[in-house]
């Protein structure tokens, strides 16, 4: 993932929403993390500006969780219009979701979407969530308008969202998360999975490591990993370049299918080791090509491109599981 530098002393000037201009990306696990979703073009030193604004404005406003009053559906609704105005967008509020998500330690009872730390500045600096501030920014003026929602309630409900709105499976959410007012509350840099670890089958052993610490079984990671059926990887963000299907804003089950039925050949950009198809258009990480390559793995990859319901049904329990872990007293 990109460096990010330290972060300087937050100023009560900077405006997030400036961000929005920028924000034309897409998402997903960089490296099954969501890969990036970083505007090609933005240089590292705006990026930290940019995470300086976003971080200012969200990461210390006292929210509640959201009460049994709220108006879940018109903020369902909000959501979903901001999808349907920008469809690119999309893959990256599934991006924040998962990233917001993916940190829990089932053995420490850390991490997890439950406190809405990735608002933080700490968080937003590491190196899996380079762009991510955008975001952030971005829903800042929903987050306004639905006073009592919770940053981490409003965060994992975008992801479910977007998936919807993009063609996905209908996918179970409940409120009632509260915001972490500590940045001491962020998890350390690093338990997001890499792409790569040199070999196949320590990419494996590193996708069942970092999925085993939240909980997931092989079943649950293949599922998963089928969330990069939106998106694309960005050269300033991931390092990585390209989508992994022709059609990036639309959630499908042509990942599985691509990674079983097209020839993938090594293929090195920018000093990082990736794969493209025939067409040289699309691309695949190691750690897309890892399931196919483990048989462990590969049983579900088949599973998947076969059936279409199959997939979603698996994905939308996968992925509600993720956005509940670490969590409690959630209600529907």
């Amino acid at each position: 993932a990109a460096f990010i530098p330290p972060v300087p002393t937050l100023r009560s000037n900077l405006a997030p929403v400036a961000a929005e201009k920028e924000l034309r990306c897409a998402s997903h696990v960089s490296s099954l993390r969501m890969a990036d979703s970083t505007p090609e073009g933005v240089h590292v030193s705006r990026r930290a500006s940019m995470i300086q604004g976003a971080a200012f404005v969200a990461a210390f406003s006292i929210q509640s969780p959201v009460s049994a009053g709220s108006n879940i559906d018109a903020l369902r609704s909000q959501l979903k219009s901001v999808v349907d105005a920008d469809k690119d967008f999309g893959p990256t509020l599934v991006r924040l979701a998962w990233h917001s998500s993916g940190t829990y330690d089932r053995m420490s009872k850390t991490g997890g979407s439950g406190k809405g730390t990735i608002r933080f500045k700490e968080e937003l600096a590491h190196g899996a969530n380079a762009g991510l501030d955008k975001a952030v920014a971005k829903l800042e003026p929903i987050k306004s308008k639905f006073g009592d929602v919770s940053y981490a309630d409003l965060y994992t409900l975008a992801g479910v969202v977007a998936i919807e709105a993009l063609g996905g499976p209908k996918i179970a959410w409940r409120s009632g998360r509260t915001d972490s007012m500590d940045p001491k509350d962020v998890t350390p840099d690093g338990r997001l999975p890499d792409a790569d670890k040199g070999e196949p089958s320590k990419t494996s052993s590193h996708l069942r490591d970092i999925f085993g610490r939240m909980g997931f079984n092989d079943q649950e990671i293949v599922a998963l990993a089928g969330a990069h059926a939106l998106g694309r990887c960005h050269p300033d963000a991931s390092g990585y370049v390209g989508p992994w299907t022709p059609t990036p804003t639309t959630f499908n089950n042509l990942y599985y299918t691509l990674l079983l039925n097209l020839k993938w050949e090594p293929n090195t950009v920018n000093g990082k080791f990736q794969y493209k198809d025939p067409s040289g258009k699309l691309m695949m990480l190691p750690s897309d090509i890892a399931l196919i390559q483990d048989e462990g793995f590969k049983k579900y990859v088949q599973a998947y491109a076969a059936d279409q319901n199959k997939f979603f049904a698996d994905f939308a329990a996968a992925f509600q599981k993720l956005e509940e872990l670490g969590t409690s007293g959630l209600s529907a």
